[in-house]
């Protein structure tokens, strides 16, 4: 495995880091939280730019209705708020007042997926990316580490249009390059291989490591690609590695409807007809428990990715 882990870390400080560089380098960047300051690590920011941030409250569809008129002064707003209520509770805000009105509004969502934990199902989602993504002209965003986190956010304030970024709550590991350039909608390959394609995007990027390694003691070669992207998807990555291995995977941490699987499927069949399974949650709601509790039961951990390639090695054969 090429990459090391450089310590454990949440990505949600990634983003914080990400916004307290922007508020030193963007003075058009402003930042907007619904009572979670604390939680989206936006402090330092506010502390160094008090006069470029607004506390709306536990009032989420405001929130993105003030972005959305920020943007027609030229600025450009970062919403911070848990995944689920980022988009679940304010759905029609974002269709109508963002995504159909093309505003430029980065909207940052912390605590997505299972990782949430013990706050159960109420504040988990695992249908976020699914809702984001088929909005016509939102980019969707899934980064691995804090590292990438604090690169994605940076690079996004660059980016004209909306965006929806998804990160997570639990420390994991930090493995990519510290000053590394953020390319939206370009996957990254970590590993090359020959046998089987593992794609990954989010808290599965460091798992499908894991599993390629794990994999690797049984004579099993695994490409492993970091689709950190998931709208737009990098078409060409995907096609150039499944016409070499005939064989796919794909992680998330994420409904298997409407994520990253499903877009990957897509590209498949519409372009290159190939064996693929799914690795996430299988349409269910989640529950309390840690971190670690539920990715072992829901099935989205390095050895969920080792038998899912099994799996698809035995119907490429």
């Amino acid at each position: 495995m090429n990459y090391t882990n450089q310590g454990n870390n949440d990505t949600r400080s990634g983003f914080g880091a990400g916004m307290t560089e922007l508020g030193r380098t963007n003075p058009k960047v402003v930042a907007l939280c619904a009572d979670l300051i604390g939680s989206l690590k936006l402090q330092q920011f506010i502390d160094e730019n008090p006069e470029r941030f607004f506390q709306v409250g536990i009032a989420e569809a405001n929130m993105m209705g003030i972005a959305a008129g920020l943007t027609i002064g030229g600025k450009i707003p970062f919403t911070g708020t848990f995944a689920n209520f980022s988009t679940g509770r304010v759905y029609d805000q974002i269709r109508q007042s963002i995504a159909y009105s093309d505003k430029n509004v980065k909207i940052c969502a912390s605590h997505a997926g299972l990782t949430l934990g013990e706050d159960g199902a109420t504040h988990q989602i695992l249908e976020d990316i699914g809702l984001m993504k088929m909005l016509p002209g939102m980019t969707v965003i899934n980064p691995c580490d804090y590292n990438q986190t604090k690169a994605a956010t940076i690079a996004i304030a660059d980016h004209h249009g909306p965006v929806y970024l998804r990160f997570g709550r639990p420390k994991v590991a930090n493995f990519t390059p510290v000053d590394q350039k953020f390319e939206i909608g370009k996957a990254l390959m970590l590993q090359e291989g020959t046998d089987v394609t593992i794609v990954a995007t989010g808290h599965m990027v460091w798992e499908a490591l894991l599993a390629a390694e794990a994999l690797e003691t049984e004579g099993i070669s695994a490409e492993v690609i970091n689709i950190h992207t998931i709208k737009p998807l990098d078409d060409e990555a995907i096609l150039k590695s499944v016409k070499k291995t005939s064989c796919i995977v794909t992680a998330e941490e994420h409904n298997f409807l409407g994520g990253l699987g499903e877009s990957v499927a897509r590209v498949l069949t519409t372009q290159h007809p190939t064996p693929q399974e799914f690795v996430a949650t299988q349409d269910t709601f989640g529950e309390s428990g840690t971190p670690a509790q539920l990715m072992e039961k829901y099935g989205l951990n390095n050895k969920a990715i080792v038998a899912a390639v099994h799996r698809v090695l035995q119907r490429k054969r």
